[in-house]
């Protein structure tokens, strides 16, 4: 079986939680990724930072934060909205990154990593050993396992 210390990428981009959100989409454009593993103190992985969180700043609120009924103010308060809110606002990669993402581990198969990839509609999984960031595998690495050594 095909494990993701195999596959996965060692050589890796990563970005801090201060980084600008737009260094972070000059990083991920640039390096033709989806997505970056943040790392805080230590080079703890604390969070993920893909396309789809810098998307979501293009994107409009779904219903109005507060509204008026019958001449007063009525204020929505939901932690959906308030997480839109902060991903739409973000300045830096801490306010629009995937806090504690869901990992693998160098000795998952990759069978483990393709359901997890097509059941949550991941494109990136950090892979760590310990608390330790050591590797990323993305659509791209499992894709390649199909076509087999060139």
């Amino acid at each position: 079986m095909i494990t993701v210390q195999q596959i996965m990428t060692t050589d890796l981009i990563t970005l801090t939680p201060e980084t600008e959100i737009i260094k972070a989409a000059e990083i991920l454009l640039t390096n033709r990724i989806n997505g970056a593993p943040v790392v805080g103190e230590g080079g703890r992985l604390v969070g993920i930072l893909c396309q789809s969180d810098l998307v979501a700043q293009q994107k409009n609120l779904p219903v109005p934060t507060i509204f008026s009924l019958l001449e007063g103010y009525i204020q929505l308060s939901s932690r959906k909205i308030e997480k839109q809110v902060q991903k739409i606002a973000a300045l830096t990669v801490a306010e629009a990154m995937t806090p504690d993402p869901v990992t693998v581990r160098p000795d998952t198969g990759i069978d483990a990593v393709a359901a997890l990839m097509v059941d949550n509609n991941f494109h990136t999984l950090p892979v760590v050993d310990g608390e330790q960031l050591v590797g990323i595998v993305g659509k791209e690495d499992v894709l390649r396992t199909l076509i087999g050594p060139g």
